[in-house]
């Protein structure tokens, strides 16, 4: 029980740490949001008025009215109400729907393409550590070499060979547009997003299996060489218990440990592959709202994926200490 209640109090410390640097960041750097929007008004021909002014500073949640501390505790009490204030790029959408809006692509797209990498790569490591010394070696190499690559090389490879040459696949958004005016339920408009998020998920799946692979697969090896293995052969058992039950349960757990932050990591989506495939997902809102110096939105994706990545790691320190009693003990 000490374990949980430790955990837990230090997820909520570094929740509210996480939030307090959110709301003082963005007021260390140069600029307003405020007055950005009103220079961009003005420079459309907007006449500048001190009830503009008050209305713009009002609209943003009034950041800068008041004392630091009042601002701060007006922060707070927006963040628990869902007020992330409102989009300039986008102005007068508020950037909860920007975001929610972005979301299901980055988790659809991403999210899937991890988990295929994971029990792809996880798989093939323990499969390759159990026929260590064989061909099955050669996997290694050839994955970690391209995992080597960079990122955002391997996304233009990619697309110049299927879609640019051989033109067999879409060169970006996530469905046909000509088609379909915005998301809907029917299967034409599931298979038009497979079909164009088939390339940026073969990008995310080719760039991180090999390093799944190469983990598993050392894990493999250290845990072959334990005692308890050597017992189980000893017994007489088959060897297809001894690698389910006794080599890939125990060398998996720093895995799925490692999957864990890789899925909270999800929601912060890949940048490089968002914009190279000009897909609607977080990374490409996030571009956008650097690009036009949107404060409040880039605030906002900021917190939702810090918040995001606490709670999955808070739910796999849950989680491990179940499956692990050691790490009750040590924790």
């Amino acid at each position: 029980m000490k374990y949980y209640v430790r955990r837990i109090s230090f997820y909520l410390i570094t929740v509210w740490a996480a939030i307090t640097l959110n709301f003082v960041l963005p007021r260390l750097t140069p600029g307003d949001p405020g007055e950005i929007m009103l220079a961009k008004l003005a420079r459309s021909g907007v006449e500048i008025t001190d009830q503009l002014v008050r209305s713009v500073n009002l609209l943003l949640g009034g950041a800068t009215e008041g004392s630091l501390w009042d601002q701060y505790v007006n922060y707070l009490g927006k963040i628990f109400t869902g007020d992330l204030g409102v989009s300039i790029t986008t102005y007068p959408e508020p950037v909860v729907d920007l975001i929610a809006k972005a979301l299901p692509w980055t988790i659809g797209l991403v999210g899937l393409a991890t988990v295929i990498s994971f029990i792809l790569g996880v798989g093939l490591g323990a499969w390759t550590g159990w026929k260590r010394g064989t061909w099955a070696d050669n996997l290694v190499p050839g994955t970690t070499l391209i995992q080597s690559i960079p990122y955002f090389w391997l996304a233009l490879l990619l697309l110049y060979i299927f879609s640019v040459k051989l033109k067999w696949l879409p060169i970006f958004g996530a469905y046909d547009v000509f088609t379909f005016a915005g998301p809907e339920m029917s299967w034409e408009f599931v298979s038009s997003v497979i079909y164009y998020g088939f390339l940026p998920a073969l990008t995310i799946v080719l760039s991180s299996v090999g390093g799944w692979l190469l983990g598993m697969r050392n894990m493999m090896v250290t845990t072959l060489s334990e005692d308890y293995i050597t017992t189980a052969e000893a017994k007489g058992l088959r060897p297809r218990r001894i690698f389910t039950a006794y080599a890939a349960r125990n060398a998996g757990l720093p895995s799925i440990a490692g999957f864990a932050i890789s899925l909270a990591f999800v929601v912060s989506g890949s940048i490089v592959m968002e914009q190279v495939f000009s897909y609607p997902g977080i990374g490409m809102l996030l571009i956008r709202a650097v690009q036009g110096k949107d404060y409040a939105l880039m605030q906002g994706i900021f917190l939702v994926i810090t918040l995001t990545v606490l709670a999955a790691n808070f739910l796999m320190d849950i989680f491990y200490g179940f499956i692990d009693p050691r790490a009750r003990q040590n924790g």
